[in-house]
């Protein structure tokens, strides 16, 4: 007998609420760690502007604000659909941070670090690769030197290089990946974006989430919830998909700097694709048979069975 294919709850949910939950913070670390490169203890939530309960719930977006035991603040943002000004929304959150946690008349060197680490579900700026960082370094123009920070510096501030003093950005671009691998930020990338945790996976932190993200544990109430979710989302992306057919949202974008027309046809092209494909995962999260989902998307069931 073939063996049930086990189903788990999706990032997004979990970061609004279950992994805000102390005794769930291992997989939140084994994440933040995989992404950074480094060993991350959570020393405490702090409130954000996704930590708050909002009407707005079924907009597709989530963050989470932490901070380690090194002081540093994380924030952990969810982006389930397109904004073209994301860029300077990340530069925003991140600088917001670095005002609001230094008290009034402290010095400088007190400002904490700040990680954005940002996980969209969209085709943000143009690149092949799936991870980015982004960091701060001041070259020089005529030398084409990169400016170091003095010893006393990298004593005083426990830093390498100057870069290590400003907000970091990583941003995950997730969506459509479905490659699995050994590599352990390979297999947070394929939980992201499919919800599947296979049986091998030794990534920290997921195999924790095996057992805390399993979609059987929820309760009754927690379940209606969770499908209640889940279906806003395919809403959203059906509305989303409808804007994009009709060219408005890559018209507007990029029409100004390439043409309108030339905004609208690629908004058409590339919108219901991607839309479609993002509404079959869905559905099929939500439990409906590919043969359902096939009559209603057109795509070939093959296609659905390897979403």
């Amino acid at each position: 007998m073939t063996k049930k294919k086990r189903t788990f709850i999706s990032f997004d949910w979990a970061l609004k609420h279950l992994l805000r939950e102390k005794a769930n913070h291992d997989v939140l670390e084994g994440f933040i760690s995989t992404v950074l490169k480094t060993d991350i203890k959570i020393k405490r939530l702090l409130e954000s502007e996704g930590n708050k309960d909002r009407e707005e719930a079924k907009s597709n977006r989530v963050d989470l604000l932490a901070e380690d035991s090194a002081g540093d603040l994380l924030l952990i943002e969810v982006q389930g659909e397109p904004e073209f000004a994301y860029f300077q929304r990340m530069l925003f959150g991140a600088s917001k941070l670095v005002t609001e946690y230094i008290d009034s008349g402290e010095n400088y060197e007190h400002v904490k670090r700040v990680y954005s680490i940002n996980i969209v579900y969209f085709d943000l700026g143009q690149g092949e690769d799936c991870v980015y960082e982004g960091k701060t370094e001041f070259c020089g123009l005529t030398k084409h030197d990169v400016l170091q920070l003095s010893p006393f510096q990298k004593q005083k501030f426990k830093a390498e290089a100057v870069s290590d003093l400003y907000p970091r950005y990583i941003i995950l671009k997730v969506n459509d990946f479905n490659h699995w691998s050994r590599n352990s930020l390979d297999q947070w990338l394929y939980f992201l974006s499919t919800t599947d945790i296979p049986e091998d996976a030794d990534a920290p932190g997921l195999r924790e989430a095996r057992e805390k993200l399993d979609r059987m544990r929820m309760g009754r109430d927690e379940g209606i919830l969770y499908d209640r979710y889940l279906m806003d989302r395919a809403i959203l992306r059906n509305q989303m998909i409808t804007a994009r057919g009709e060219g408005y949202i890559e018209g507007h974008n990029e029409g100004y700097s390439e043409g309108m027309d030339k905004g609208i046809q690629k908004g058409r092209e590339e919108g219901r694709e991607e839309g479609i494909i993002s509404t079959a995962k869905n559905m099929k999260l939500m439990g409906m048979k590919a043969e359902d989902i096939a009559k209603a998307t057109g795509l070939s069931v093959e296609k659905i069975m390897n979403l």
